[in-house]
């Protein structure tokens, strides 16, 4: 079995790779062959267990995330790839970056189809890991040539602006939520608020969001003014009607109604809908995460390293051919004269 640490998946599968295998896997017609259920919680003592199981008969591929979520240990993953046919792991990857990387992996696909194809300023509320993939991945389908960030209080907002221009040569300016809203055409809210960041009426018409912190039913980034001004295409309907609290409140409340909802993404990729259908619409994508995501992202990379092994061989035979026909290479062998 192959075991694989975050660093090696981050040396592995590049932004562009996972922007392109998010658009395959939601382009595809997937309806008769993926089973993948709701997510499920577990409380344990002090920690919340969530478990994401899929299983998809096109790609022959099955698999389960397991995420721990506590105040000591923050948030931790782990993804078992398995064999359909036996159901024994075949993988066991450290999952942190590949959830970060599939998670912005996918807003930047809901961003390529949604957002304007002129927008230049970028905006990301929060100053986590899911903040900084979104400053990596997302910049690579728009052209941007501002980005903003908006953190907490708490937050070390100088020290994050840093890190990103040291790892991805961005200068990130820090700013107030009325600002960051006000002046962002692609918004991304990646924190752990339980309450809305900022005040939907600062909304410019023609902006994109992609909300992907909230992913529990009491739980929100953004007001239902925000919702009510927007066309909301979901990562799946079932997950988002189950969990994601930035639409249930205001369906609970009678701000918006169930078809305000206008599409899930396959439907988008797949071009059987529309989401954006004017300059001036306020597109919004929530995202809850969806186990497919995982699926296919850490496939993927199983088959990468597969290859790679594969190769391996192969490249060592080449070599070693390749030193026999230099004679000079064989000690006490002279060129012919």
């Amino acid at each position: 079995m192959i075991h694989l640490s975050d660093d090696q998946f981050r040396r592995l599968m590049k932004a562009e790779d996972a922007i392109e295998v998010i658009r395959a896997a939601f382009t595809r017609d997937f309806s008769s062959t993926l089973r993948m259920p709701v997510r499920s919680a577990l409380q344990l003592d002090d920690a919340l267990l969530l478990m994401m199981p899929c299983y998809d008969a096109a790609l022959k591929a099955g698999g389960v995330k397991l995420v721990s979520v506590s105040a000591k240990a923050g948030v931790k993953a782990v993804y078992e790839l398995l064999d359909p046919a036996t159901g024994i792991p075949i993988a066991r990857l450290e999952a942190n970056y590949l959830t970060e990387l599939r998670t912005a992996a996918t807003s930047a696909v809901a961003t390529d189809m949604l957002a304007r194809g002129d927008v230049r300023t970028l905006g990301v509320f929060g100053t986590g890991r899911q903040a900084a993939a979104h400053f990596a991945v997302v910049p690579r389908v728009r052209e941007f040539t501002r980005f903003l960030v908006c953190g907490s209080g708490r937050s070390d907002r100088q020290g994050f602006c840093r890190q990103i221009r040291a790892e991805h040569g961005i200068e990130v300016e820090p700013v107030s939520p009325e600002i960051c809203v006000r002046d962002s055409e692609v918004i991304c809210t990646c924190t752990t608020a339980v309450e809305p960041l900022f005040d939907g009426r600062w909304l410019q018409p023609g902006t994109h969001l992609n909300l992907v912190g909230a992913f529990q039913p009491h739980t929100r980034e953004v007001d239902d003014e925000t919702v009510r001004r927007a066309r909301v295409v979901v990562d799946t309907y079932d997950g988002a009607l189950a969990e994601a609290g930035d639409l249930l409140m205001p369906l609970k409340s009678g701000t918006i109604n169930r078809s305000q909802i206008v599409a899930d993404l396959h439907e988008i990729a797949a071009r059987k809908k529309a989401g954006r259908t004017s300059a001036g619409d306020i597109t919004i994508f929530k995202s809850v995460g969806c186990a497919l995501e995982d699926l296919v992202t850490a496939l993927w990379v199983w088959r990468r390293v597969q290859a790679d092994q594969t190769s391996q061989p192969q490249r060592n035979q080449q070599e070693r051919l390749a030193g026999c026909e230099q004679p000079s290479a064989i000690p006490g062998a002279e060129r012919p004269k």
